[in-house]
């Protein structure tokens, strides 16, 4: 579906769902489709993820977070236009019940504000794919002792490769030099979205942002899905 930027499509509901559709039915088919590796049981969650998009591996510094979203926060998300009606005039509590931080907030790919995932990314053993050409396994290595943060590996491809390209989310601060509150919703332009796939999402006025790539997580080590 293709909506052009500034029309109805941001006042429309049955076109709001479409979006959320598109999302689910592209993960469904990609775990309708795949067999897991033993040792894996199935999953439905989203890791937002930064690094070097041709990296096979790395660390997960303070500054680059991953975080895990463990449901698809798309439907769960507040347009641009509703923010000040049902979140802002609400103390700053979504419809679907998550908290609004005004100094830390997240965007999607279509404007939609969406919850925070959870920090840090669990370690363990996860199977992903960007529902294109790799399937594989991600580790994610406890922290390190001393602060050095969390490693990372796949067992083949690169952070692209397992990237869902249509799905883009960015992180928003406050700038250095701005007080608290000074960076919101408000001030994005709904001119600005969607976004192209793969594209970097938009600037805000008055904050610092950080783009995050969009995992989909089909696969959990069996272990590990007691805890995650």
């Amino acid at each position: 579906m293709t909506a052009s930027k500034g029309d109805s499509f941001w006042t429309s509901s049955s076109s709001r769902r479409a979006l959320f559709l598109s999302t689910s039915i592209a993960l469904a088919q990609v775990i309708f489709t795949t067999s897991l590796p033993d040792g894996f049981e199935d999953a439905n969650q989203f890791i937002a993820a930064m690094g070097d998009p041709k990296a096979s591996s790395g660390t997960i510094s303070g500054s680059q977070q991953w975080g895990l979203w463990k449901e698809d926060p798309g439907p769960r998300g507040v347009t641009l236009d509703d923010y000040q009606s049902t979140i802002a005039k609400k103390d700053n509590v979504a419809p679907a019940g998550w908290n609004f931080d005004t100094d830390d907030w997240w965007l999607e790919e279509h404007g939609l504000i969406m919850e925070s995932p959870a920090y840090p990314m669990p370690a363990g053993k996860y199977v992903v794919t960007g529902a294109r050409t790799v399937t594989t396994v991600l580790t994610i290595d406890e922290p390190s002792k001393g602060g050095g943060g969390q490693k990372w590996s796949l067992e083949k491809g690169t952070l692209y490769d397992v990237t869902h390209l249509p799905c883009r989310s960015a992180r928003y601060h406050p700038l250095a030099n701005k007080k608290s509150g000074s960076c919101l919703p408000s001030a994005a332009h709904k001119s600005d979205f969607p976004v192209t796939p793969g594209a970097k999402m938009p600037e805000v006025d008055g904050c610092t942002d950080k783009d995050y790539a969009v995992i989909f997580l089909i696969g959990v080590e069996k272990e590990a899905a007691v805890s995650t």
